[in-house]
């Protein structure tokens, strides 16, 4: 599975140049990489184009052009692209409302441990969460999370061979699924299966 190395980055002028087709690209990509799991969680999919895009993004708002700062951004964000045998997903939890988001922010805490994928005759998966750090604390959770889906060979030929992929939460305070991913999220995503 594609690895970003520190030698297929851009540099920050090449970057700089390239950043509008990027967008143009980008866009679409995450379009059909994105499942909207209720009103208030979206998860988007990532992949190597993702991620890679991600760290372009970051190394120009940092301005970094500093080797240990561009190894840093690869080993912040690198371990987001999936390897072959899993999804690997950004958490994002949307009350517009700054009082009602600290609110449900608290009521919410271990959602991310609540959040599935299910391929069709198989059993769900829950998330493994946040493995580079922490993001709840004792009074809430936090409104970003990302999350590992880890699936076993046979559910990975199952979704190649055309088996449907749900996601879902099921939480005390958020109980909500998709019971099949839009098709060309489904497509976009079984490419990420070795």
């Amino acid at each position: 599975m594609p690895v970003i190395s520190r030698e297929s980055l851009l540099s920050l002028e090449s970057y700089s140049k390239q950043r509008k087709a990027w967008k143009e690209k980008i866009i679409p990509h995450k379009k059909a990489r994105t499942v909207h799991v209720g009103n208030h969680v979206t998860l988007i999919f990532e992949d190597e184009f993702t991620i890679r895009y991600q760290i372009q993004e970051m190394l120009r708002i940092e301005k970094t052009f500093e080797e240990e700062g561009i190894l840093d951004e690869l080993e912040a964000y690198g371990p987001l692209v999936p390897d072959g045998s899993n999804f690997k997903a950004t958490m994002m939890i949307e009350y517009g409302d700054p009082e009602l988001r600290a609110q449900q922010l608290r009521l919410l805490k271990g959602i991310e441990d609540s959040t599935w994928v299910r391929v069709d005759g198989f059993d769900k998966v829950f998330a493994i969460a946040d493995e580079d750090l922490e993001r709840e604390n004792a009074e809430k959770t936090s409104a970003v999370h990302f999350l590992r889906f880890e699936l076993s060979p046979a559910m990975c030929a199952a979704l190649k061979a055309g088996a449907a992929l749900g996601v879902g939460i099921d939480h005390a305070h958020y109980h909500h699924a998709v019971d099949e991913v839009a098709p060309q999220t489904q497509a976009a995503l079984v490419k990420d299966l070795a």
